[in-house]
C-alpha cells in the first residue's frame, strides 16, 4: 500500500477521538473567551465601581467587619457545627440500631429536617419554641438559638454522612473487637467510630462550609448590633450609605474563610483516594 492510499484512508476515517476531544475543548475555550470579552466590553464599569467599590465606604467597615461581624459568624458556625455533630452522631447510631422504634424516629427526623428550608428552622427556633414553652429561655441567648437552629439543620445531613462512614468500615473490625472481649458499644466507640471519622472527614468539612453560609439566617432571630454577623452587618451599612460596597466586602470576608476550607476538603479527598489506591 502506497503513502497516497494511506492518506486517502485516513481522510475517509475522519478525525480520531483524541482530535475530536481537542477540537471540542478548543471550541469551548473560544466560546468562553468570547463571552468574557463580550461581558467586559458591554458592562458599565464606572457604574459598577460607584455602586460596589467605594474605597472610603469600605474603610469605614474596618476593623468592625473582622473583629465583630466575622468573629460572630465564625462563633455561630462552630457552635452550630458542634451541636449538629453531636446530634447527628446520636441519630446515626439510632439509624443503625437493631431496635425498630429508634430507626423509625431517626428516619423521620432525617426526612423532615432535610426537607425543610433552613429559614423555617430558624423561625421555628425563634418563634415557635418561646410560644410552646412560655418563660423558657434557650441558654446562651442569640448564640444558643443559632447553635440550636444550625445544629438541627446540619444534624440530619451529618447523621447520614456518619451512618455511611460507619457502614464503610469493614465488618471484620467489629468481629475482631468482639473476639477480644469488647462489648458492642465499646467496640463501636473505640474501634468503628474513629475509623469512620477518618473516612467522612472531607464531607464533614464541606458541611462546615455550608453552615458558615447558612449562619446569615441569624437575622431572622432578631440580633443586637453586637450580635450581627457578616450578612446583617453588610446589609445595615449598605442601607445607611445607600451603596452596595459593604455587601461586596462582606462577600469577600466569606470567601476569606470558605476558599481555604474548600482547598482543605480537596486535599483530604485526594489523600483519601491515594490511600485507597
Amino acid at each position: 500500500m502506497t503513502d497516497t492510499d494511506t492518506t486517502l484512508q485516513s481522510k475517509k476515517k475522519g478525525l480520531t477521538r483524541r482530535q475530536k476531544r481537542t477540537l471540542s475543548r478548543g471550541v469551548q475555550y473560544a466560546v468562553f473567551a468570547a463571552a468574557v470579552i463580550a461581558f467586559a466590553a458591554t458592562a458599565d464599569w464606572g457604574r459598577l465601581q460607584n455602586q460596589f467599590a467605594q474605597a472610603d465606604i469600605a474603610k469605614q467597615m474596618f476593623p468592625d467587619v473582622i473583629t465583630l461581624a466575622l468573629k460572630n459568624t465564625v462563633l455561630y458556625t462552630l457552635s452550630g457545627f458542634v451541636v449538629g455533630l453531636v446530634l447527628g452522631m446520636v441519630i446515626a447510631l439510632m439509624r443503625l440500631s437493631s431496635v425498630g422504634p429508634y430507626r423509625w424516629l431517626a428516619g423521620i427526623y432525617i426526612e423532615i429536617f432535610r426537607g425543610l428550608p433552613a429559614l423555617l428552622i430558624f423561625i421555628f427556633v425563634g418563634v415557635a419554641v418561646p410560644l410552646a414553652f412560655p418563660g423558657t429561655e434557650i441558654p446562651g441567648g442569640t448564640y444558643g438559638k443559632v447553635a440550636l437552629a444550625l445544629g438541627l439543620v446540619s444534624a440530619a445531613y451529618m447523621a447520614e454522612t456518619i451512618r455511611a462512614g460507619i457502614q464503610a468500615v469493614p465488618k471484620g473490625q467489629m468481629e475482631a473487637a468482639r473476639s477480644l472481649g469488647f462489648s458492642p458499644a465499646k467496640a463501636m466507640i473505640s474501634i468503628i467510630v474513629p475509623q469512620a471519622f477518618r473516612i467522612i472527614l472531607p464531607p464533614l468539612t464541606n458541611e462546615l462550609v455550608l453552615l458558615f453560609k447558612d449562619s446569615s439566617l441569624v437575622l431572622f432571630l432578631g440580633v443586637t448590633l453586637e450580635e450581627r454577623e457578616l450578612s446583617k452587618f453588610g446589609r445595615d451599612l449598605a442601607s445607611t450609605t445607600a451603596n452596595s460596597t459593604p455587601i461586596l466586602v462582606a462577600g469577600l470576608c466569606y470567601l476569606l474563610v470558605t476558599i481555604p476550607l474548600s482547598f482543605v476538603v480537596r486535599r483530604m479527598e485526594n489523600k483519601a483516594q491515594e490511600a485507597i489506591r
